[in-house]
């Protein structure tokens, strides 16, 4: 399985000399769009390099999801809908590839075309682009769905439209945005919004639509049958408008995508193991290298992949809520990190064979230095010096415990920190000067077996430092709601974070974001330096400035102790049906969205 990391780094080292080049040209309509630099696939390229362009059609892929659904409109923030939903009825002007750190090519869109500063980026529609009932995709349906997703959509597509300064036709498939801020990575955003059919929703409230309205969609493949809470089942639109589109060869090859709902992870795995569900992703070593000898796999029914990436860690593990009074203070939360002892859980979990995460993004080029900072990194950091948290600049790693259950050094250092914070134990409860317990609720979401299990662990540990937390599991509907109005004091958190960070990090880290329902910054970070930083590495005109706002920007978030973290997957492991293949040549992101099903294949 081939990888292209160093393309990837040559066409980073390349990006500030061909930017200059660029500059000197003027725009013209593109087949394609980098964040730096040139797309790596010429305009008559004939399918992405990791997909296979003769893979037979046919057959179905059946993914399992814990929880349930009310709801079939991914772009609203109202009700709780399937993750893998919006990658199937949100087809964009344009669309990414997993090969290139942030590079788009057209879908809807057969050309953009930009200025050299990117203050503007117009779309030229193809003609033979249709939706799911065979009328054409419009201008204004483009027009339509900018403006009513960023006044109306979900929170994700909010800041985006902030930046807009206005949208127009400028032909009969011509539309063009113009920005009201610098910021190069708009023109790319602006490819990647869904576009939907403005007709369909005549006379009906888009924001507050569930089970009631099944999307229209211009892209491969149409909601065919669902049931409340147990399965979505899409259908290959056998007249799908884009299959000559240069993009999607050897994409979207199964007949039917099934999603089936459960109420936890051991039924999931159970529907598995006799291929109710046909393709299941373990993130958990210890079960994968003990758990998967069933009879499917021993007779060759079931394969089982470890594939390999290139990607950031991402953060996973348990954030705390600092909006809550009790974690306002680093101190405490340093000392919570301290009595997690990940090193005994992580043996008790996966047999110590997980890595930590490091940072936020680890695991690649733009992970921070865990010593002091230098050069760019700290002339970045510098102005905040007075506000930033103590091993922002001095260098920050995460405690190493001795692998016991007891963990005295690490119980230690909590007892420490939580006294200087003015937490002492007092008659075997942590206390204030008033006498006000230390306390706080582990809201977790019922069938995480893993994370229950994690957490039975740590409140077993938090009980030698005085702290009895009390744990809640809400059903799923429960869980988004309450995590969507940040009522809770600590939950599990997963954030997957790119090789090509942008205006996203807003949305995970930024001050506007923080108080704003249903938006992503659970953690409530609200930092003048996360701010600046983001902004940095949004208009940075060199790979090297880029690099190190988001170094910066990692030190500021991990030196913040905001989430206590957990394990990290470099790799991932996919059990799947035998019929179910994929090409060999893996993309950079490997196995992430617009992997799979997108370019596997269904065959004997």
């Amino acid at each position: 399985m081939a990888f292209h990391f160093g393309r990837m780094i040559a066409a980073w080292r390349m990006g500030a000399a061909i930017m200059a080049l660029a500059s000197m040209a003027c725009a013209e309509p593109q087949h394609g769009i980098a964040m730096y630099g040139d797309p790596a696939l010429p305009p008559d390229f004939v399918s992405l390099p990791y997909a296979n362009p003769v893979a037979p059609k046919g057959g179905r892929i059946v993914t399992s999801e814990v929880g349930g659904f009310d709801s079939l409109n991914p772009f609203i923030r109202k009700g709780s809908v399937s993750w893998q939903l919006r990658y199937f009825v949100g087809e964009s002007l344009m669309a990414r590839s997993l090969d290139e750190p942030f590079t788009l090519y057209g879908l809807l869109a057969e050309s953009v075309e930009t200025d050299p500063d990117r203050s503007w980026v117009e779309f030229t529609l193809r003609p033979e682009a249709r939706f799911s009932d065979g009328s054409p995709v419009t201008v204004e349906d483009v027009i339509w769905s900018f403006e009513t997703l960023g006044t109306i959509g979900h929170p994700r597509y909010l800041g985006f439209w902030s930046r807009v300064d206005h949208i127009a036709q400028t032909g009969e498939r011509r539309v063009r945005l113009t920005f009201n801020q610098p910021d190069r990575e708009l023109a790319l955003l602006a490819g990647l919004r869904p576009i939907l059919k403005k007709a369909q929703w005549d006379g009906v409230d888009f924001a507050e639509s569930t089970l009631d309205v099944v999307p229209i969609t211009s892209a491969p493949y149409v909601i065919d049958d669902f049931e409340a809470g147990r399965f979505i089942a899409l259908r290959r639109n056998p007249d799908y408008w884009g299959v000559n589109v240069p993009f999607q060869q050897g994409l979207h090859n199964f007949d039917e995508v099934r999603i089936e709902f459960f109420g936890d992870e051991t039924a999931a795995f159970e529907a598995f193991k006799t291929l109710e569900v046909t393709t299941n992703r373990e993130f958990n070593v210890a079960r994968w290298d003990g758990q998967y000898d069933f009879p499917a796999v021993r007779n060759g029914d079931v394969v089982l992949s470890v594939l390999g990436h290139e990607r950031p860690s991402g953060m996973t593990g348990f954030v705390m809520n600092t909006r809550r009074a009790q974690f306002a203070d680093w101190r405490v939360r340093e000392a919570l990190i301290h009595a997690f002892n990940f090193e005994f859980i992580n043996e008790a979990m996966t047999g110590g064979a997980q890595p930590r995460i490091t940072s936020y993004w680890s695991n690649s080029p733009l992970g921070m230095g865990h010593g002091p900072a230098t050069g760019r990194v700290a002339a970045f950091l510098e102005p905040f010096a007075a506000d930033l948290v103590p091993g922002t600049l001095e260098g920050y790693s995460l405690p190493v415990g001795d692998g016991t259950e007891r963990n005295r050094a690490g119980t230690a250092a909590a007892l420490d920190l939580m006294q200087q914070a003015g937490w002492t134990v007092q008659n075997g409860v942590l206390r204030d000067s008033a006498g006000t317990p230390f306390s706080f609720e582990i809201l977790l979401e019922q069938g995480s077996s893993e994370n229950q299990a994690i957490i039975d662990i740590y409140v077993q540990a938090l009980g030698r430092i005085g702290i009895t937390p009390r744990v809640a599991l809400a059903d799923g509907a429960q869980y988004k709601q309450r995590i969507d109005g940040y009522d809770f004091d600590m939950t599990y958190y997963r954030v997957g974070l790119s090789l090509s960070p942008g205006n996203e990090q807003f949305n995970y880290f930024g001050s506007a974001a923080a108080d704003q329902p249903g938006g992503r910054n659970v953690m409530g970070v609200q930092s003048a330096a996360v701010d600046a930083m983001i902004t940095r590495l949004l208009t940075s005109e060199s790979q090297d400035d880029f690099v190190a706002a988001v170094q910066a920007l990692d030190r500021i978030l991990t030196a913040g102790r905001y989430v206590i973290p957990i394990y990290q997957w470099n790799i991932s492991r996919i059990a799947h049906a035998r019929q179910l293949h994929f090409p060999q040549d893996l993309p950079l992101f490997g196995d992430w969205p617009g992997w799979q099903p997108d370019v596997w294949w269904y065959e004997e």
